[in-house]
């Protein structure tokens, strides 16, 4: 685990500091992506008014930015292996008094909810069961750590061959259902109607 953290941090240090505090510079393609990709994740928040999160990948804090429009209680802790990243969240949100960030790959305090955004698809030179391994240890710190449930995405195996990457993971989300279903909860759902090549997991916990 800490030489995948270190080979992902690096990359994402590398982008950040390519394209700046932007969607490409998380390594998506742009706003209106990520917008969407946030609305399918926060499926998870539906019916809370006041919230806690924690958000694994935080980057510079763009889904903070997406709470705060939605929701008038929230307290958010973002976490990011790379220090540039979490740098750059600190200053983007320096005024804010119900955030903090964190450089870290596993929250310090329980929230009512985890979030994962994006974490799982650059897996580099990584080979198909190092990275299975480290999808399902983070899925149990998102278990552990998350006290109504969590959700996070991953690069669906569905994609278009042509279009598909050897160094990004692309998972199979019949197999990743059943592994939450098993693992997790009974309440797991499945997203998989929207316009972009990934899928979204919701596991809500029981009450």
């Amino acid at each position: 685990m800490t030489d995948i953290l270190t080979e992902v941090a690096s990359y994402y240090s590398a982008k950040l500091a390519e394209h700046g505090e932007t969607p490409h510079g998380v390594d998506w393609n742009g706003e209106e992506s990520q917008t969407l990709r946030f609305d399918q994740l926060s499926k998870i928040l539906a019916g809370s008014e006041s919230i806690s999160v924690n958000d694994l990948g935080c980057g510079y804090g763009a889904y903070f930015a997406y709470l705060l429009k939605k929701y008038k209680n929230v307290r958010y802790t973002g976490l990011d292996v790379s220090g540039d990243m979490v740098t750059a969240a600190k200053r983007r949100y320096e005024a804010a008094d119900n955030a903090r960030f964190v450089c870290a790959a596993v929250p310090d305090q329980m929230a009512d909810f985890g979030i994962a955004s994006g974490i799982f698809n650059v897996r580099l030179g990584r080979s198909d069961p190092d990275w299975q391994t480290y999808l399902r240890t983070t899925l149990d710190v998102l278990d552990r750590t998350s006290m109504k449930g969590f959700a996070f995405n991953c690069l669906t195996s569905y994609s278009d061959a042509d279009k598909m990457r050897d160094y990004l993971y692309y998972a199979d989300p019949c197999a990743v259902f059943d592994y939450c279903k098993r693992h997790y909860s009974r309440n797991v759902a499945l997203l998989h109607d929207y316009d972009l090549y990934e899928f979204t997991i919701l596991v809500r916990k029981q009450p």
